[in-house]
C-alpha cells in the first residue's frame, strides 16, 4: 500500500472547554463513516483539540470528520501500535485521550477526566469498557474485566508490541484507574466484524511464527473447547444468553484458527515458493474480491492450469 502525504487541517476548534491541562483526543480510524460522528461529538465538550488519524479511507470518514472541525492526519497502517505512536507526538497538548472510533466517552467519564485533570497526580489511566454485541451489553465471559490505558501524557507513553493488541507503557510507571467505563460497540455485524476477526489470527499466527513457535495436533483440538467451557461456564458467559453464546463461540474459534493459521505457515514453507503463493493471506478486501471474480466467472485457477 502506498503511503499517503501526511496532512493537517487546522481549523478554529469548536471543542474548546476550560481545564488546567488541555487535552488532546486522538480518533485512529478507517473507513468509519457511521462511527466518526457520533466519536466526535461524544468528544465535543471534553476535547480542546480532536485529532483524527486516518489511515485510507475511501468512504467520506475524513469529509465528515473536517466538517465536525477535526484536525486530520493521514498516513499508512501497519498495526495498531505504530500507527497510534506516529500519532501521539502530533497532538498539540500534553495530555491525549485515544479512542477508537466505535467508541463512546459518556458524560460521566468524561466528567471524571475533567476533574481528574484539574490536578493529575498520574502520568496515565487505565479506563474499563463496557463492550456491546450486536447492540446488546456483555457483562460476562470475560468481557466486563475489559480496560485499557488510553488517557495519558503525550511524552511519557507509547505503545509496546507488534500486534493490533499493544498496550501504551508509561515511563514514570505513575498510573492510575479511572471510575468510569467507555462503551465500545466492536461489534455491529458479522460483515463488519469478520474482516477484524481474521486480522486479529492472522496477525498473531505471524508473530508465532516469527518466534519459531509450532502448532500441534493437541493444540489444534483443545484449545477450541478450553477456550469455550472457560468463557461459558467458568466466566458465566451463558448469563448473557443469545449474545454470550455467540461470544463464546467467537473466542473458542479464535483460539483455534490462530494455531490453523501457524499450522498454515509452516506448512507452506514447505513447499518454497509455490507453495507459499498458494497459502498466502489475503486482506480481507482483497479476499472478497477474488471471491466475486470466482462466483462470475472471471478468474481461472491458474495453478490448476500452470500444473
Amino acid at each position: 500500500m502506498p503511503t499517503l502525504a501526511a496532512s493537517a487541517t487546522c481549523k478554529a476548534n469548536p471543542f474548546q472547554t476550560v481545564m488546567p491541562h488541555q487535552l488532546t483526543v486522538i480518533i485512529p480510524c478507517k473507513n468509519e463513516r457511521h462511527n466518526i460522528g457520533p466519536c466526535i461529538e461524544a468528544v465535543r465538550e471534553l476535547a480542546d483539540e480532536v485529532l483524527v488519524a486516518d489511515s485510507g479511507s475511501t468512504d467520506g470518514t475524513m469529509e465528515i470528520a473536517t466538517a465536525l472541525g477535526a484536525r486530520l492526519i493521514e498516513r499508512e497502517y501497519v498495526h495498531s501500535g505504530d500507527f497510534k505512536n506516529w500519532a501521539i507526538p502530533q497532538a498539540a497538548h500534553q495530555w491525549v485521550l485515544i479512542v477508537d472510533a466505535d467508541e463512546r466517552i459518556t458524560p460521566a467519564l468524561a466528567e471524571e477526566i475533567r476533574e481528574t485533570l484539574a490536578d493529575p497526580p498520574q502520568d496515565g489511566y487505565w479506563i474499563n469498557r463496557e463492550n456491546y454485541y450486536m447492540g446488546h451489553l456483555v457483562r460476562y465471559s470475560g468481557w466486563s474485566s475489559d480496560c485499557c490505558l488510553r488517557l495519558f501524557h503525550r511524552d511519557r507513553g507509547r505503545y509496546v508490541g507488534n500486534t493490533d493488541h499493544a498496550e501504551v507503557e508509561i515511563s514514570t510507571g505513575r498510573v492510575g484507574r479511572l471510575k468510569h467505563r467507555m462503551q465500545h460497540f466492536g461489534v455491529r455485524s458479522y460483515e463488519q466484524y469478520m474482516p477484524k476477526f481474521l486480522r486479529y489470527t492472522r496477525l498473531q499466527a505471524e508473530l508465532w511464527y516469527r518466534q519459531g513457535r509450532r502448532a500441534s495436533l493437541f493444540h489444534l483440538l483443545t484449545r477450541a473447547p478450553l477456550r469455550f467451557f472457560q468463557t461459558y461456564v467458568l466466566r458465566w458467559g451463558f448469563l448473557d444468553g443469545m449474545a454470550g453464546v455467540q461470544v463464546c463461540m467467537l473466542a473458542a474459534f479464535s483460539s483455534f484458527l490462530k494455531q490453523a493459521r501457524l499450522w498454515e505457515l509452516h506448512h507452506a514453507e514447505k513447499f518454497g515458493d509455490a507453495g507459499a503463493a498458494s497459502h498466502e493471506f489475503l486482506v480481507p478486501e482483497e479476499a472478497a474480491l477474488r471471491w466475486s471474480k470466482l462466483e462470475c466467472g472471471e478468474e481461472t485457477n491458474t495453478r490448476a492450469d500452470a500444473a
